[in-house]
């Protein structure tokens, strides 16, 4: 069984190795091999445990029963994380009023609902602070750029983001209104 719940500050050695998981399974190719090795799962931990005590949203995705690992349950597969818009325009547009930071879930646990679900959750709660719309950053040639556009996202914006000393493009998905993202992507799936 799968649930969505917010993170606690234990969660973040599992969100900090879910994040380093992620990112060698997608960006190989996309960005330096160097950078994706020395990826490193307790400085991400660190970052996310900062993240939760100071009250950012973070939503994780735990799994139990026969699908944890044997020995620790709940097991976290995946988290979001989001807040009000870090940058509210690019080339004098506005993009939205909340943005969704961070979605990542474990290669074994894709294609099952967890990001939509994690994804509606994080995008209820922005909406329950008073946000109209969100909207989502992707690299571009992220392989899985596919499902934010399959969920209503409308790419609105490309700019380049520097990772790992690499220059790259990044594409914005808006949904305005945020009902678009909730009524995509239903709580049970």
């Amino acid at each position: 069984m799968i649930s969505i719940r917010r993170a606690r500050p234990a969660d973040s050695i599992a969100i900090g190795a879910v994040h380093v998981a992620a990112w060698r399974s997608a960006y190989p190719g996309i960005l330096p091999d160097n950078f994706l090795a020395r990826l490193s799962v307790p400085r991400q931990a660190a970052h996310y445990d900062q993240s939760i005590r100071a009250g950012t949203p973070v939503f994780v995705a735990a799994v139990t029963g026969q699908e944890a690992l044997a020995g620790t349950s709940p097991r976290i597969v995946g988290f979001a994380t989001g807040g009000p818009a870090r940058m509210a325009e690019i080339g004098g547009r506005g993009l939205a009023e909340g943005e969704i930071e961070t979605l990542y879930v474990l290669d074994d646990f894709r294609e099952r609902g967890v990001g939509r679900r994690l994804m509606r959750t994080l995008a209820a709660h922005l909406a329950e602070t008073g946000c109209r719309s969100v909207f989502v950053w992707v690299l571009r040639d992220n392989p899985s750029r596919w499902f934010y556009q399959h969920l209503g996202g409308r790419p609105v914006a490309e700019s380049c983001v520097q990772v790992g000393g690499q220059l790259v493009k990044q594409t914005a998905f808006v949904w305005d209104p945020i009902e678009r993202l909730l009524q995509a992507s239903p709580q049970a799936s």
